[in-house]
């Protein structure tokens, strides 16, 4: 008999909640190291960095409304695109503006279950891959996801973000 698998932290068990009321089949895994970096995730997985679907929170530099800005892991957003997209210069987020927006630290921001609505892009790329991984609200915890299924739930628009 094996031991019952050990509960997810809170914050993980959030965004594991917001999945399955979302209607996705998906379950968020904790890894034995931290991810808090794109190639620290792709590492972690054993994939190609590219899978990684980071989730970047920026801070409309006009309005100071939250911008989150989904990514593929090879990618550097080009704030530029985002800026003219958006109408407003972006800028980056403190620390404290990330978990104040999204309720999660910066390393662990999850692209659904956020404290705050947030206008969001998603970069194109992604669908390059049958399948990315994205952050599950803890340094440790990920998800896999169809690219199809990610735009669908994090309701942002799709663009070239790089």
């Amino acid at each position: 008999m094996s031991a019952p698998a050990r509960p997810l932290p809170a914050s993980a068990q959030r965004v594991q909640d917001a999945l399955a009321g979302l209607g996705l089949d998906t379950r968020v895994i904790e890894l034995a190291i931290a991810a808090r970096t794109s190639q620290q995730a792709a590492d972690a997985l054993g994939v190609e960095v590219g899978r990684i679907a980071k989730s970047l929170i920026f801070r409309a530099a006009t309005s100071g409304r939250a911008v989150l800005v989904i990514a593929a892991g090879d990618r550097r957003v080009d704030e530029a695109k985002i800026a003219a997209r958006l109408g407003e210069q972006i800028e980056r987020a403190t620390p404290e503006f990330v978990r104040a927006h999204s309720g999660f630290a910066i390393g662990a921001v999850a692209p659904v279950a956020h404290a705050q609505q947030m206008v969001t892009f998603i970069d194109a790329s992604l669908r390059r891959f049958d399948v990315v991984w994205a952050a599950g609200g803890t340094p440790h915890c990920v998800f896999p996801i169809r690219p199809d299924d990610l735009v669908r739930v994090s309701g942002a628009a799709e663009m070239e973000t790089a």
